[in-house]
């Protein structure tokens, strides 16, 4: 069992290198002779995986696959990459927004780097022809019921954040919807990340493009961060440029009206708010940061914002641990960095919101650890923002659809 034990650790340790050589190779980080060899393969990938992704558009716009209606209101809140476009705190925000003007929401996530069913399990229920697990309920609207381990990151934060809305986690998001509408009388669902889901019928699309990098290096999977093409932006009802700086970027505003005409643009940014312990009850204004020696802590897609947001408060950092994304701290590893924060003459470690949750409070931080509270401030078109949230809550004329060529939703 130990050499097992071994190997495993090995084999993981490997891959995490892979992924990171993979991470460094789409973002530009590295241009040694290793990381030209893996781009120009992952280029290969690229090729093969946007063929893939024009067949699937294919077959829902021919109808030969078909999007399901559930009876109900359905908002996709999705992108066209991967990595960090600050979905989290959009859905946030308009959860509660569409709670407090009466509707009955409820969210669904695919609970990615969420605990998925053990292989064992799942073929026994195969071979059996046993019922599919039903969705994972991470709350039920009064109780957080699971933690962010077996529901993932984003789920977790979201139910730990709104009080009264039941969040779900399915890769089967038709199922989960069903579930919701059942179980909690929902009329109103929320597809967290749902933009390249199209097997369940949405209303409204929510694209977001992250404009301190909307679209990387214009490639696909795996050798860019698109998920399919730019062009699939037609689809959105409506365009959240997010972490914007408040500065016009006409370049970008000339690429989206080209492929998405007449669009309502909504650009938004992520303010930061207060500091929270992470595992107590301490809660320091922004100010605080000003002259700290601070060690920065993030397992995000792009920490250089969030150590930006650290710095801009007047913080002097002094060590940056950055991890790969989702990663979930070991208490070795804790041990090990604040150790480390502690001869670099940390005075506070700060983290994300999001990494927050991911570490274990078994280990007693020192010095101090606290997360940055980010939320979600509307820059301009905050009479669209309004109301694309109107025409949710008070759908009192035909609705505008969400102009998807592919005949079904995100």
């Amino acid at each position: 069992m130990a050499a097992i034990s071994r190997v495993g650790r090995l084999l993981k340790k490997r891959l995490d290198a892979l992924e990171a050589l993979t991470v460094d190779v789409i973002y530009g980080r590295r241009d040694d002779r290793v990381a030209r060899l893996w781009g120009g393969f992952l280029r290969g990938l690229s090729e093969f995986f946007f063929l893939l992704v024009s067949i699937r558009h294919r077959l829902y716009r021919g109808r030969i696959l078909r999007a399901q209606h559930l009876g109900c209101l359905v908002v996709v809140v999705g992108n066209l990459t991967v990595g960090g476009t600050g979905k989290t705190p959009v859905v946030e925000k308009l959860a509660a927004v569409l709670q407090a003007r009466g509707r009955k929401v409820a969210i669904l996530s695919r609970g990615y780097k969420s605990r998925k069913e053990g292989l064992v399990r799942k073929a026994w229920r195969l071979l059996t022809h046993g019922e599919p697990s039903p969705p994972r309920v991470v709350s039920d609207g009064k109780h957080v019921l699971l933690d962010s381990e077996v529901a993932g990151d984003e789920p977790y934060m979201l139910a730990r954040n709104l009080p009264g809305i039941p969040v779900l986690t399915d890769k089967d998001r038709v199922k989960a919807g069903h579930f919701a509408i059942r179980r909690f009388g929902v009329d109103t669902l929320i597809l967290d990340d749902g933009f390249q889901y199209f097997r369940l019928k949405d209303h409204l699309q929510i694209l977001l493009i992250d404009k301190s990098n909307p679209f990387g290096n214009g490639r696909c999977l795996p050798r860019g961060i698109l998920r399919e093409p730019v062009s699939q932006m037609k689809r959105a009802s409506y365009v959240f440029l997010t972490k914007s700086d408040g500065r016009d970027d006409p370049d970008l505003r000339e690429l989206i009206e080209r492929h998405r005409p007449g669009t309502d643009l909504i650009e938004c940014r992520h303010a930061p708010r207060f500091l929270q312990s992470v595992h107590g009850s301490d809660r320091h204004s922004l100010e605080a940061l000003a002259g700290k020696k601070v060690a920065a802590l993030s397992a995000i897609a792009a920490p250089e914002s969030f150590e930006a947001f650290v710095n801009g408060f007047g913080a002097e950092i002094v060590l940056r641990k950055r991890y790969l994304d989702h990663h979930r701290f070991s208490a070795e590893e804790l041990d090990t960095l604040y150790a480390e924060a502690r001869s670099a003459g940390a005075e506070w470690i700060v983290t994300t919101e999001k990494d927050a949750v991911r570490i274990p409070s078994s280990v007693p931080p020192s010095p101090p650890l606290f997360y940055l509270r980010v939320e979600i401030e509307i820059l301009s078109g905050v009479a669209d923002f309004d109301e694309a949230v109107s025409r949710i809550c008070f759908p009192t004329r035909p609705r505008r659809t969400s102009r998807s060529p592919l005949g079904g939703g995100g």
